[in-house]
């Protein structure tokens, strides 16, 4: 399914177009409907050439966006690059195929090259503003993945084994976690943190004979995997030789850390070890500095994006005060870890400005100049009624349009409902066809598939884009990519409906018992807190507390 064909009629829309001659302006805000974010972005980055870097403020509205703007864009050329599910001076490393996802990202953005099975330009890249706030490792889009194709010789299985080890790749006797891979004979398993199922290289010698995927659980080898191995680094702090003397170094005047300095100096990977990056690297940056010349960042919704950050700054804060203080056991930090946390927004926009990176916005409000800025550009487009299962009257205003030469398009979320459509549409002399790709927009109603979570109305423009939800009031059963790993939020926590003993899963610290909803004032603000009860560390002792902030709430599900 593909709605490319959308984007010719959107850039008549006066705003977008003018948006499109504005490209390289320092500021510009675009206000329409919510539902204009996919399509200005889209026609952003294919009408100019340059990459956006479009800004959500949660991870769930990054997912959704990059739904959309695949039925826009070729899928190859949209990717997420996602936050860490931990904060910074959390002692916690972050999943693996978050870092792997991220690297494959920021690898594209360094290296635009169609040659690499991992590699190739960028259109739009989605990122949640915490991604955007968070001080980095710099050089990450640097960092060389693994590659194996069928076929390739003169290929040293001890130098490989070396080449993931160097990368963070943990070697087990069996493959069972992305960042695993074994070594049986001549033959490597290996799971990038990229990848859905593992990968299987068969070597003959020195050549690779056949790559194959193959299943976790009864590690039984499926089909051939045709672009072969592409292995980006498992962690964003590697244990370089220097990161290993300055953990030395650090051990000796800093004996209290010995828990995390002592396995870094030796070249072991610790759990949590990427909270120290700041005394074990120089000059952490934010994902600005990887970002290639041109580039746009789009903030969408600013001023929710705004309030998070807030959020997300104050909760960092607090955590570096509370959890390093604690672990020096003499209620002090011993280090000074404050270049790990998150930044400002206002210092991220200042530093956008400094490296000559646009910073553009896509707002819902009016266009208030005062509000926000000085050049605002005002779309034709308003939100598409809904018309809530009111077939009669929505037949009724496409039969109208239709024969007043209005540009139609019916995006439905699967096909046997898109089809249903279109007959009944034809049932009531309404000129409708079912179209696999929307590739032009004709006085005939277009009835096609799609991700778009409302519609938009153009009266100037003679255009209407209804989806699925205006028709009929509810979203139906969203066409997924197979291909795509599985949702973190598939069991998403409700608290009001939890009772105190229930159950639940935190991402990082696993399943605890729920023990109720607090209310605390921390540094002169008020903040709701979820507990989450765990057994006692030390015996005798009570459990202890895990106090989870509302706002990180999409890291706890119910227990099943």
């Amino acid at each position: 399914m593909s709605l490319t064909g959308l984007l010719d009629a959107v850039v008549a829309d006066p705003a977008v177009a003018e948006a499109i001659e504005a490209v390289g302006s320092a500021a510009l805000t675009i206000s329409g409907p919510p539902t204009l974010q996919p399509l200005a972005l889209a026609a952003l980055a294919s009408r100019t050439g340059r990459t956006v870097f479009a800004v959500t403020s949660t991870a769930r509205e990054a997912e959704d966006l990059l739904a959309s703007l695949r039925c826009l864009l070729p899928p190859d050329q949209v990717a997420l690059y996602p936050g860490w599910e931990t904060l910074p001076h959390e002692r916690l490393s972050p999943r693996a195929d978050t870092v792997g996802q991220r690297l494959a990202v920021l690898r594209r953005l360094a290296h635009p090259s169609a040659e690499d099975t991992g590699s190739g330009p960028l259109a739009v890249v989605v990122a949640p503003v915490r991604s955007l706030l968070q001080p980095q490792v710099p050089g990450l889009g640097e960092l060389t993945p693994v590659e194996l194709r069928a076929g390739d010789t003169d290929c040293e299985l001890e130098a490989i084994v070396t080449d993931l080890v160097n990368a963070g790749y943990t070697r087990n006797e069996l493959v069972e976690k992305r960042g695993d891979f074994a070594v049986r004979g001549g033959i490597l398993d290996v799971f990038p943190p990229t990848e859905e199922h593992p990968l299987r290289v068969e070597f003959w010698g020195e050549d690779v004979e056949e790559i194959r995927y193959f299943k976790v659980v009864d590690q039984r080898s499926l089909e051939i995997a045709p672009q072969g191995v592409w292995a980006p680094p498992c962690r964003e702090l590697l244990l370089t030789q220097e990161v290993q003397l300055r953990a030395a170094a650090l051990l000796a005047e800093y004996p209290e850390l010995a828990e995390l300095l002592d396995p870094i100096s030796r070249g072991e990977a610790v759990e949590g070890m990427e909270s120290l990056a700041p005394v074990l690297v120089e000059n952490l940056q934010t994902v600005l500095h990887d970002l290639p010349a041109g580039t746009h960042v789009v903030l969408c919704d600013p001023e929710r994006i705004r309030s998070r950050a807030a959020d997300l700054v104050r909760t960092s804060a607090e955590f570096l005060d509370a959890s390093w203080a604690a672990a020096a056991g003499g209620g002090r930090a011993p280090v000074d870890l404050g270049a790990a946390s998150l930044h400002d927004l206002d210092d991220v926009r200042v530093e956008a400005g400094e490296l000559a990176i646009p910073w553009w916005g896509i707002t819902a409000l009016t266009a208030d100049r005062e509000l926000l800025g000085d050049a605002v550009l005002t779309s034709a487009f308003a939100e598409a009624t809904a018309y809530r299962g009111d077939t009669d009257t929505a037949m009724s205003q496409l039969r109208d349009w239709a024969r007043d030469g209005w540009q139609l398009v019916l995006v439905f979320d699967g096909h046997g409902s898109a089809q249903r459509a279109a007959e009944r549409l034809v049932a009531a002399d309404v000129p409708a066809r079912l179209s696999a790709d929307v590739d032009d927009t004709t006085a005939i109603v277009q009835v096609t598939t799609g991700r778009l979570d409302r519609g938009l109305v153009a009266v100037s423009l003679k255009l209407a884009i209804l989806t699925e939800a205006d028709l009929t009031g509810q979203r139906g059963l969203l066409a997924k990519d197979t291909g795509r790993m599985p949702s973190r939020r598939r069991n998403a926590i409700d608290p009001i409906q939890l009772a105190s003993g229930d159950f639940v899963v935190h991402e990082q610290h696993g399943v605890g018992r729920y023990v109720e909803m607090v209310r605390r004032t921390v540094n002169g603000g008020e903040r709701e807190y979820l507990i989450i009860e765990y057994a006692a560390s030390k015996r005798g002792q009570p459990g202890d507390r895990l106090f989870v902030p509302t706002d990180s709430l999409d890291q706890v599900t119910k227990y099943v």
